[in-house]
């Protein structure tokens, strides 16, 4: 992961050296070495995908490829802010750190998991997680495009919703290899301790407009990007809306930064990008 730009650009390294201060371990050794059960950790997970991403983006920069609009899913929201100048690599390192590890902890203290369902209306979905809702919490994490959803929370809760949806006539009913329930309200604990960093972060207005998973509308002023930033924690990923936003924008081309093989779970589940990117083009 980020090994052939590593190797490649000076610039690279500078920030796999910083990255490795901020952290306090060596995630580069992580990234290129391993062990993948490491890798798959969200607490190493997370700056991994930030910093492989940023850098992507600081390369596409020094060619003068420069963004338009932008959005992220999940943690790529923040690539996409520290790309649209909202905030510098350092301060979104250290955000996604306290992220990270805040996520991780709050999966500990209450185990959740989460699941992909594809090829039933996401308003089915919703129904079905609130009748989940008898044996614990089970709700929408991922509005990825229309019929494919991720749902979050509770483990009994979320496997009675998973045959539910089969029943229901899912194509595809699949659990995910996570570490906790994110994107709901078993992150409550996560969403506190990254409000608290994000109240005393340096965070400026971007300078094209980032779409807010949150809401899948721009984010406006520095103060409600913080606050969509902590609520994203508890709240789905609206991912089709923030496509449609982009539309809006009529960008001239669609640019996906993908980073590594740990983001291979985000591409089985959390992603539907050619569904969604053919509805943009046909828009």
């Amino acid at each position: 992961m980020a090994r052939d730009l590593f190797d490649k650009f000076d610039h690279v390294k500078r920030r796999y050296e910083l990255a490795n201060e901020i952290l306090g371990y060596d995630l580069a050794n992580i990234c290129f070495n391993g062990p993948e059960e490491e890798l798959r950790q969200t607490r190493v997970t997370q700056p991994a995908l930030y910093v492989h991403s940023v850098i992507v983006g600081e390369l596409l920069a020094e060619q003068g490829i420069m963004p338009s609009c932008a959005a992220g899913h999940s943690l790529g929201e923040y690539s996409a802010l520290a790309c649209a100048g909202a905030f510098n690599f350092e301060t979104g390192l250290r955000l996604v750190k306290v992220r990270a590890q805040a996520m991780q902890e709050a999966g500990e203290i209450r185990p959740g998991t989460m699941a992909a369902i594809v090829g039933i209306d996401n308003d089915k979905v919703e129904q079905i997680c609130r009748e989940a809702a008898s044996v614990g919490i089970a709700v929408p994490a991922n509005y990825n495009s229309p019929g494919q959803l991720v749902i979050s929370g509770e483990i009994p809760a979320v496997e009675k919703a998973m045959e539910l949806c089969k029943v229901a006539g899912a194509k595809l009913v699949r659990k995910l290899v996570v570490s906790g329930a994110f994107h709901s309200p078993l992150m409550s604990s996560a969403a506190e301790r990254l409000g608290a960093a994000l109240s005393e972060a340096a965070i400026q207005e971007p300078r094209v407009p980032v779409m807010s998973n949150a809401t899948g509308r721009p984010h406006a002023s520095p103060p409600e990007i913080k606050q969509a930033l902590a609520d994203q924690l508890l709240s789905p990923v609206r991912w089709t809306a923030c496509l449609e936003s982009l539309s809006c924008s009529r960008p001239r081309a669609l640019v996906r930064i993908r980073a590594g093989q740990c983001a291979r779970w985000i591409a089985e589940a959390h992603y539907q990008w050619s569904v969604c990117a053919n509805s943009w083009r046909g828009n």
